[in-house]
């Protein structure tokens, strides 16, 4: 089993959640909140009720959990990709396409169950557009913190209520990390030349925020029903009965275009996220696997 893979994960899915936290707040409220009709719109409207803090709303306990679950992610992928080449007899050739495809698939579905509930917390406490520095007279905000939100989420709904969203996001994670992987390697090895060398840092940078913008394409309309399906009945009466009563809900009223109405914002989070997660796990991979002397990227060839 490689150990190294779930370490790694972990501290490049933090370092991810430090530099993308403010814009995937925006992209949160836009997507649940109609009060929010853009980016530049949201951005200002967080700053001036709520000042640069708005922005990091609930970040204490993502900063944990996905820690976990990007563990989950990579780790499984790496030892995905190791059980199907030892499956056909070919252990140190290089992985296929599909082989890299169905192990990032696994992958993103595995960390599902460990994701959910401190996704769930982010979301509502992104959501929560109300400042404890307003006045007395005003709306007060309704969790005090990660672990406040969580024992009320759990009081108020049971256990189930942190597992609320699960579908949507197991079927965003799933393709859309098979295609994070996929377009990783595919990226590395295009601009490697197909040849055996190591890629530069430059190139892993490039091949990690063009695989994570892949990803988002792919993720995005589930992310939608996802973020709604956590919020509803938060503000008011709850409006879907389901899964699928949220999907013919959100075309009916607002059009099929609404699924991708966080894409631009996804995008332009993703590429600096990805470029640093795939620079923190191969910089620590080598580092892990053999010392110091063991720091240069590895180059993931396809057949």
């Amino acid at each position: 089993m490689h150990i190294v893979d779930f370490v790694s994960g972990s501290v490049a899915g933090a370092c991810g959640v430090t530099v993308g936290f403010p814009l995937d707040t925006v992209k949160v409220r836009i997507q649940t909140q109609k009060q929010f009709t853009g980016v530049y719109q949201c951005v200002l409207e967080t700053i001036s009720k709520e000042g640069v803090h708005g922005f990091f709303k609930g970040m204490s306990f993502p900063l944990t959990t996905v820690s976990l679950t990007s563990s989950v992610v990579f780790g499984t992928y790496r030892n995905c990709l190791q059980c199907m080449k030892q499956a056909r007899g070919a252990e140190w050739s290089p992985s296929t396409k599909l082989e890299i495809f169905l192990a990032g698939m696994v992958g993103g579905v595995a960390q599902t169950s460990v994701m959910s509930p401190g996704d769930m917390v982010k979301v509502r406490l992104q959501c929560q557009t109300e400042s404890a520095r307003e006045g007395v007279n005003k709306l007060r905000p309704k969790y005090r913190g990660p672990v406040h939100c969580l024992l009320s989420i759990v009081k108020e709904e049971g256990l189930r209520g942190l597992y609320r969203g699960a579908l949507p996001l197991m079927l965003r994670d799933g393709p859309s990390y098979a295609t994070y992987f996929l377009t990783y390697a595919t990226v590395s090895e295009w601009m490697s030349g197909s040849s055996n060398e190591k890629l530069h840092w430059s190139g892993v940078m490039l091949a990690g925020g063009v695989a994570g913008m892949a990803g988002w394409f792919v993720g995005t309309p589930m992310d939608v029903i996802k973020a709604r399906l956590q919020m509803d009945g938060v503000r008011g009466p709850k409006r879907y009965r389901g899964f699928f009563h949220c999907v013919a809900e959100t075309a009916r009223g607002e059009g099929a275009a609404v699924f991708f109405k966080s894409l631009g914002i996804n995008c332009l989070r993703a590429f600096p996220v990805n470029m640093v997660v795939f620079f923190t796990y191969e910089v620590l991979t080598g580092f892990l696997r053999t010392g110091p002397e063991g720091v240069d990227s590895p180059h993931v060839r396809l057949e």
